[in-house]
């Protein structure tokens, strides 16, 4: 039996007017990505005008197409519960 890919986590964010636009936009292209395992659109009440796309991917993270001014982070996950 051969072991599962390594999981990946993905976290992109935008700032300010269009944000919102901007990521549904991004989060609504990623399932069209190979390894693409899930993903959220995240926004907080404490800091107003920030949204962000936190993605899962099996495998390496492929080239992602982030919005215009997006900054993005990939992460290995190092334990899961």
């Amino acid at each position: 039996m051969s072991a599962a890919p390594p999981l990946r986590v993905h976290y992109a964010e935008v700032r300010g007017e269009g944000a919102r636009e901007q990521m549904e936009a991004f989060l609504a292209a990623l399932p069209a990505l190979p390894g693409f395992v899930g993903a959220e659109l995240l926004g907080s009440p404490g800091q107003p005008g920030l949204v962000l796309v936190a993605s899962r991917w099996a495998g390496e993270v492929p080239a992602l197409p982030l919005p215009a001014g997006a900054r993005g982070w990939e992460f290995g996950v190092l334990d899961r519960r």
